[in-house]
């Protein structure tokens, strides 16, 4: 398996002749194949807001930006032409804040988008709401009416930072032609600091198009945002012995630890100490799920011996995660013989929903390393890693597959992930088919797994797997396990998909419903099926080679394996219309606020 390489350069690669500032010194990653950078001297003297705009982004190493023409936005566009970085026009700008959150997710630097005033802005606050929600490094760029006609209701106005301040980390409303680069170096920095998330810029045509000759700073947070390392070593000892003593101990890992670079301290910590492990959503591939440590998600549709393990377990090291609804279900029931080992870097997460033993406030791998040299014995938990691969035994994941019913998504899912390398990155929409992308795609490496976890957004899979294909290495694969209902609200990137020649490979679960929606409805509503009938779907393979795309079917058993050869081996954009069994539901499920201990295998279980 081959290792990915860091996507994205730092200012020092690209600009190593500059000596480095100290808050971009450490940031040098490795510079195998990285182009011979153009010196200081080289580089043109800013005259324009709109220039030193995109001087922030180069000096900030920015190679990617996604985004939609517009106006407002036309002047910063103009300094983009003369730019190395890459542009790449997205058919509509949802899907612009979608790839530049995926790409964000990917490489791990905060992804870039760029939109118009009024309609362009308003149709980024989805991606920034999404990524929000997640903690993804994103970075928008918005256009805006001069100064002088803000407030006035002028044609394709918007008051930008008063609609997306709920849903972006930082926005700045950039007024000074002299300040406006350094403000994009400023929400570059805030937006992959400490814990990550969406920032905004909006910029005003007039300050854009302004004379100005300053130099944006370097990308640096403002002196007063102050991030906390180093948890309370008093905590981390406590902590530590509370580990050593326990007797039925789970690692809970979360977004936070891949977020964090935190996958291989807590991977070395979890094998050192064998403490079974579970994931959130989000923290999928932060530990091998080949291991046999590993007992995968827990939460709603999270595996039965995952959620077992929760409801049992006695002592919890809970790293990066927000304990959101979706893992706890009912608060009283989860975990309720456990005491709770929680880290985090944001310490408004600490006893927000569960009520934290042990709070940790800080980075999530100096906080392992902090754990780990804190602990001197592992815990004795023989019987209770038996008991863990018993449940695992008893509440499998397996299926069948009878010949006389329609194809088994779970088994087209396992076919894709058979057919592919281990590093190859997922992208989905949002519904069943997120959830079987989930449960049977084996995942062993973080970054892999890309999908909307908070917001459930439907239509996030196809434009992120064009922000992840960006972002990846040439020799990874990037596969969109997509949704009939989802595929359908964002396939006009398709378009973008063909224009730029991306392999990418986009599987459409097609069952003719809004599946998950459809389940509620058998499960909750009597089977009333309002709205959720999807019988009017179009033939999604003719319709990838209408885009230039090519298209393929699968229609039964039979078809599997040779067809997803031939999506993956097509060096391009392939979309595989998967027709399958209209009743398959999602299980195991723990109804909403539910005991994750008494998740239901079948819908009378409910």
């Amino acid at each position: 398996m081959s290792e990915r390489a860091a996507s994205v350069p730092t200012t020092e690669e690209q600009h190593d002749d500059q000596d480095p500032t100290p808050d971009d010194a450490d940031e040098s990653a490795d510079a195998d194949a990285t182009p011979e950078p153009a010196s200081e001297t080289e580089q043109k003297p800013v005259t324009t807001g709109a220039e030193s705009v995109v001087r922030a982004l180069e000096n900030a190493g920015v190679e990617h930006a996604f985004g939609v023409q517009g106006g407002a936005i036309m002047p910063v566009y103009d300094a983009l032409y003369d730019s190395e970085i890459t542009h790449v026009t997205m058919a509509h700008e949802q899907g612009a804040s979608h790839a530049a959150d995926a790409y964000g997710i990917v490489s791990g630097e905060p992804g870039i988008c760029l939109a118009t005033s009024g309609p362009g802005a308003t149709n980024l606050v989805t991606g920034l709401a999404d990524a929000d929600m997640d903690s993804d490094p994103m970075v928008a760029l918005t256009g805006q009416v001069p100064t002088e006609f803000v407030g006035n209701d002028a044609f394709q106005e918007t008051d930008t930072t008063g609609v997306t301040t709920p849903v972006t980390k930082d926005n700045t409303f950039s007024s000074e032609p002299d300040r406006v680069g350094s403000d994009v170096s400023e929400a570059f920095a805030l937006a992959r600091e400490g814990r990550p998330g969406p920032t905004l810029v909006d910029l005003p045509k007039d300050v854009t198009n302004a004379e100005t000759d300053r130099e944006p700073d370097a990308p640096a947070v403002p002196h007063t945002y102050e991030v906390q390392e180093r948890a309370d070593q008093e905590i981390v000892d406590v902590a530590a012995e509370r580990i050593e003593t326990a007797q039925r101990p789970v690692m809970l890992l979360g977004g936070g630890v891949i977020k964090g670079e935190a996958s291989e301290a807590c991977r070395e910590f979890a094998v050192e100490h064998e403490i079974p492990v579970v994931t959130t959503m989000p923290g999928i591939g932060s530990f091998p799920e080949d291991h046999e440590l590993s007992l995968e998600m827990a939460g709603m549709h999270g595996t039965g011996y995952a959620n077992m393990a929760i409801t049992h377990c006695d002592t919890m090291l809970a790293i990066g995660t927000r304990f959101d609804d979706r893992l706890t279900g009912g608060i009283e029931t989860f975990a309720p013989d456990a005491e709770v080992i929680h880290v985090d870097i944001d310490p408004a997460e600490i006893s927000k929903n569960i009520h934290a033993d042990y709070p940790l406030v800080g980075d999530a791998e100096t906080v392992v390393n902090q754990l780990s040299e804190a602990v001197d014995t592992s815990p004795q938990a023989t019987k209770w890693r038996a008991q863990c691969q018993q449940w695992k035994s008893d509440y499998s994941m397996a299926y069948d597959t009878p010949d006389d019913e329609p194809v088994k998504p779970q088994f087209v899912v396992e076919a894709l992930d058979e057919a592919t390398s281990d590093d190859a990155v997922v992208t989905t929409g949002v519904g069943q088919h997120q959830m079987w992308a989930c449960q049977y795609w084996t995942y062993t490496e973080p970054r892999t797994w890309v999908s909307s976890h908070g917001l459930g957004t439907m239509g996030y899979g196809l434009p992120a797997a064009i922000g992840a294909r960006f972002a990846a290495d040439d020799d990874q694969e990037v596969v969109c396990i997509d949704g009939d209902g989802s595929f359908l609200m964002t396939l006009q990137g398709l378009s973008v998909a063909v224009r730029e020649n991306l392999d990418i490979t986009v599987a459409v679960l097609n069952n003719e419903y809004i599946g998950m929606v459809r389940q509620w409805q058998d499960a909750f509503f009597d089977g009333r099926h309002s709205a959720s009938d999807y019988g009017w779907m179009p033939e999604f393979d003719k319709l990838a080679e209408a885009f230039g795309a090519r298209g393929f079917r699968i229609d039964d058993y039979d078809d599997v394996a040779d067809t997803i050869d031939a999506a993956l081996t097509y060096d391009g954009p392939s979309v595989i219309d998967v027709h399958i069994d209209p009743q398959a539901n999602v299980y195991p499920m723990v109804p909403s606020g539910g005991d994750n201990g008494q998740f239901a295998l079948t819908e009378d279980q409910l």
